[in-house]
């Protein structure tokens, strides 16, 4: 559909450039992961930078979803008009704070502090319902300055060099957001062609910085979302910079040749630690970090302002010997002084520090030796959560023993979203690789796609283990497929149907023989979960009240009790009186100890030959997990 120009910046006009930059990142996703080849050739810049801008989206939508239910229900309302809908502040807050909680890696964290800092102007006290082309301008400015100093040290040749081009440039623009949006965008992609000269790793391999790419694609959408048409694409092999550079990386080189197919997890061989995939660094990079690498190799004839890297034997940039071994990024919630203290620490601790946010919420990203004493430093300073620890260089964390190179895809894995930690733990020691989802924070088809590459295998079984996932991940086989990777997807409704399914799992039968085995264990098997009630609502076993403890099979309310235990018992009763042989229970961190042993007694002493079995699933939303196959 195309986009209707208009000269001034509002609430809709972000909305667009949202959905826009979205859809343009899901086009040069894969090839901005492949060209990822600074500091760590992790391959997953652009993954990252497309999971942070789809949280930004997410967050107006429902900015705007929330307006026009408010009008729907107020008299004389004008649902989805204008006039009743979300001031230009409401959005650019939205899509700011989306982008904090959503960035992943040094791309996406970089990138949302890029949109705070222009929300931060626009989006001030004295916000006007629409911005002219001088509050543009002022706003990419301020950007560019914030995300500069979130960066411990920065290093030129990156994003935060692009974002600097591209403030310059609108800064000399007169006239409407559209002439301010396209001077911006040519800025920053002359800027970004010039990156081969600034970094070495670069120039060697042929490319431009992944992240300057990715920012590049993003304020394209911008032009297009004021003039209604896209500016020509920005290559990243090839370009206009040097006229007979190519990518002389093999494993880059052999990236690049798969485009549209399934691009290589990075020549690196980075791996997963607890959490999802996160960018190794393609921004905010460090002196620090640089001069180490440059250990790694005698430095040659470089270019004016050209830094020299270590490289393995593929020519992909990897850390130096002694560098730090693990990526960590958590948020926080901590007061500015706790948050100064906290960057001063970490910058002792390891390289790569960019720390983002403001106003209580912070994004947090640093490579350390000791991923724990990053983590103790975040509590110290306040309440970090959503922590992800990323190991460079030891593989994949889902393979065992018989290690395979990075190249190599396996024939098969299953990619499962579980809802604790607990869970994700026995998922992973079963084979599964996992995708976590917190309480109130369902992951995005775009995080199941990455698990499913992260996985790399030729075959995928995906177990959502939820019925509102249901179409995200429909969405997500969907994608997959179109890279060549065969997907079914086993429509499990809980973590119990997909532990019944993993427990049948046999990567050595035929694929179809497979996901049939692991359907009919799924559905055969009830599912059922505690948890408290939080306000009064009506229910089909009748009305609670908030503090109630309710039991759902199947996904309905059947019980209400007091009391967890005995409310527990009642449901395992009714989900029993239809028979079954194993019970699995999987308790939360907020069930006691003793339930797990009262059920597991009412079993033995009630049913015959009915065997019980207990895990923990820590943060998993519900007081207990109940299954019965």
């Amino acid at each position: 559909m195309a986009q209707v120009p208009q000269t001034f910046l509002d609430a809709l006009a972000v909305r667009a450039w949202c959905g826009l930059a979205l859809e343009a990142l899901g086009r040069s996703r894969e090839e901005i992961d492949a060209i990822n080849v600074y500091p760590v050739a992790d391959g997953d810049t652009g993954t990252n930078l497309y999971l942070t801008v789809e949280s930004a989206a997410a967050a107006v939508e429902a900015v705007f979803t929330g307006h026009e239910a408010g009008n729907a229900t107020r008299p004389g309302g004008t649902p989805g008009g204008v006039s009743g809908g979300p001031t230009l502040a409401d959005a650019l807050r939205a899509m700011a704070h989306g982008a904090l909680i959503g960035a992943r890696g040094n791309s996406g964290t970089i990138l949302a502090q890029l949109l705070r800092g222009m929300a931060q102007v626009l989006a001030g006290e004295e916000a006007a319902a629409r911005a002219d082309g001088q509050g543009l301008r002022l706003a990419l400015r301020h950007a560019a300055d914030s995300a500069r100093r979130a960066v411990a040290h920065p290093v030129e040749g990156t994003v935060l060099t692009v974002a600097s081009a591209a403030a310059e440039a609108a800064g000399g623009a007169e006239g409407d957001c559209g002439t301010v949006a396209r001077a911006a965008y040519e800025g920053a992609r002359a800027a970004l062609a010039a990156t081969p000269g600034q970094l070495a790793v670069l120039r060697r391999a042929g490319v431009v910085d992944a992240g300057g790419r990715g920012l590049v694609a993003v304020l394209a959408a911008l032009v297009e979302t004021f003039t209604g048409r896209a500016p020509r694409a920005m290559p990243a092999v090839g370009g206009p910079w040097s006229g007979s550079v190519r990518a002389t990386d093999p494993v880059l080189h052999a990236r690049l040749h798969h485009v549209g197919g399934v691009p290589a997890e990075g020549a690196a061989g980075k791996a997963q630690g607890a959490g999802d995939t996160e960018d190794a660094g393609d921004t905010g990079h460090t002196e620090d970090a640089e001069e180490r690498r440059a250990s790694a190799e005698a430095p040659g004839a470089l270019p004016p302002g050209a830094a020299e890297v270590g490289e393995c034997a593929d020519g992909g940039a990897v850390p130096g010997p002694g560098g730090p071994a693990f990526e960590v990024i958590y948020l926080l919630e901590a007061d500015d002084a706790a948050v100064a203290r906290l960057r001063e620490r970490l910058d002792g601790l390891g390289d790569s520090l960019v720390v983002v946010g403001g106003d209580g919420l912070w994004n947090v990203h640093v490579h350390v030796d000791d991923a724990g004493a990053a983590v103790e430093a975040g509590v110290e300073a306040g309440r970090p959560y959503r922590i992800r620890i990323t190991h460079f260089g030891a593989g994949d964390v889902h393979t065992t023993g018989a290690e395979r190179s990075p190249e190599e895809r396996a024939q098969r894995a299953v990619v499962a979203v579980v809802p604790g930690e607990g869970l994700a733990g026995l998922y992973a020691e079963a084979g599964a690789t996992t995708v976590l989802a917190r309480p109130g924070e369902p992951p995005a088809s775009g995080e199941i796609v990455q698990a499913v590459r992260r996985a790399h295998a030729r075959e995928v079984v995906l177990l959502p283990n939820d019925t509102d996932l249901r179409h995200t991940a429909a969405a997500a086989a969907e994608q997959a497929r179109t890279e060549g990777i065969r997907v079914a997807l086993i429509p499990t409704r809980s973590a119990v149907q997909g532990i019944a399914a993993l427990a049948v799992h046999e990567p050595e039968r035929r694929f179809d023989e497979d996901v049939v085995a692991m359907t009919s264990a799924a559905g055969a098997t009830r599912y059922a979960e505690v948890t408290v009630a939080e306000h009064q609502s009506w229910t089909m076993a009748g009305i609670c009240q908030a503090g109630d403890v309710l039991g759902l099979i199947d996904g309905d309310v059947a019980v209400i009790g007091q009391d967890l235990a005995a409310t527990a018992g009642a449901v395992l009763d009714r989900m029993l009186a239809a028979g079954g042989e194993m019970v699995t229970l999987v308790l939360g961190d907020g069930a006691p100890e003793a339930v797990a042993g009262h059920l597991e007694a009412r079993v033995r002493e009630g049913y015959l030959a009915v065997d019980t079995v207990v895990y923990h699933g820590g943060r998993q939303g519900a007081l207990l997990l109940i299954g019965v196959e």
